[in-house]
């Protein structure tokens, strides 16, 4: 309706990382495995806080520091990340977003990844490094939901605006980004094989 303008939009980036995007991936696939190999701390860290999976984030959240093929990575992530804060119309005078957290996510069949935010942090997304048919999809929830007392639910039919959730199909090779303050889940994989994606932060220095 003419009458009605929309405020406060809440962007999402969807894209590929690049236009072929197979032999890095198949670096980052060794990569991780052998990460949670290697990574005692990771797996005890997982097997209380990720039950089921692993995840380098409570052992080694940098590795774009750490080794050379997350280096390449993090650089052509950055490209996607600028573009985006454009976007957003980000002042970022005088200053610069860089990459300050980078973590492996593996996730077998059931594993779950409940509902989270990423605090103290301006950008956050997650790169699909591998991600088998039919996939847990990642969730995003409307940042006002909690504030919504006495409002009726939507039509079945609702268009994606109007939605108080809405999901992304993990796709190997596509980066998805968001605002670090949106909330977002995975539900539980029910693929038989390892969904494996990379996440990681931005801030503004």
């Amino acid at each position: 309706m003419k009458n009605i303008q929309s405020w406060f939009a809440t962007s999402i980036y969807y894209a590929a990382l690049q236009r072929n995007a197979a032999p890095l991936n198949r670096e980052l696939l060794k990569e991780c495995y052998q990460l949670r190999d290697f990574d005692d701390a990771g797996r005890k860290w997982s097997a209380k806080n990720y039950r089921g999976g692993y995840t380098s984030y409570g052992s080694l959240d940098k590795l774009h520091k750490f080794s050379s093929t997350f280096e390449t990575l993090e650089k052509k992530i950055t490209r996607h990340v600028l573009a985006y804060a454009r976007a957003l119309e980000m002042d970022l005078s005088g200053r610069k977003l860089e990459m300050t957290d980078c973590w492996v996510n593996i996730m077998p069949h059931q594993v779950v990844h409940s509902l989270h935010l990423h605090p103290l942090s301006t950008i956050s997304g997650t790169y699909y490094v591998r991600t088998p048919r039919n996939c847990s999809t990642i969730r995003f929830e409307d940042p006002r939901l909690s504030k919504f007392m006495a409002a009726p639910p939507k039509i079945a039919d609702a268009s994606p605006a109007q939605k108080q959730h809405v999901t992304y199909k993990a796709d190997a090779g596509k980066l998805i980004l968001f605002e670090s303050w949106l909330r977002h889940e995975v539900a539980a994989n029910p693929a038989a094989t390892d969904r494996i994606s990379i996440s990681f932060n931005y801030n503004w220095f």
